[in-house]
């Protein structure tokens, strides 16, 4: 059997390494925030609440409602204003081709009705209530 050999002797620089470390994390959160570039543009992204930008489709309902309905994959966001903004994921259903429905947990909404494919109702769980709908 061999006998064990140890290793030479070195100095020990943990410490030293994690003092450094401390000190450059330390130096980085105490250092004054820096200003954006003065060429920076504004933000352009409105706030929930704000006017829809143009092209959206845009519905008016029954109940006084009006929404905004922006396209992701296999969902929608409707914008509903005070009513809030939803995101709903596509379900399985329809009886036509144009008929889709989306839903969440508080919402359900069917595009693509009436004879011209325009027409949507939206179904709110609580308070129960069903606006029929028309694309603008």
């Amino acid at each position: 059997m061999r006998a064990m050999t140890s290793l030479p002797a070195t100095p020990c620089r943990r410490p030293v390494t994690a003092a450094a470390l401390a000190a450059a994390v330390l130096a980085a959160c105490t250092a004054p925030p820096q200003a954006p570039p003065a060429s920076a543009p504004a933000s352009t992204v409105a706030p929930a609440s704000a006017p829809a930008a143009a092209g959206l489709p845009r519905y008016r309902c029954d109940h006084g409602i009006a929404f905004t309905m922006q396209h992701g994959d296999d969902s929608v966001t409707i914008d509903a204003g005070a009513r809030g903004r939803h995101v709903l994921l596509r379900d399985a259903g329809g009886v036509t081709p144009q008929h889709t429905v989306y839903s969440n947990d508080g919402l359900k909404a069917e595009f693509g009705l009436g004879a011209a494919g325009n027409e949507a109702i939206l179904r709110y769980a609580e308070p129960p209530l069903v606006a029929r709908c028309v694309r603008e």
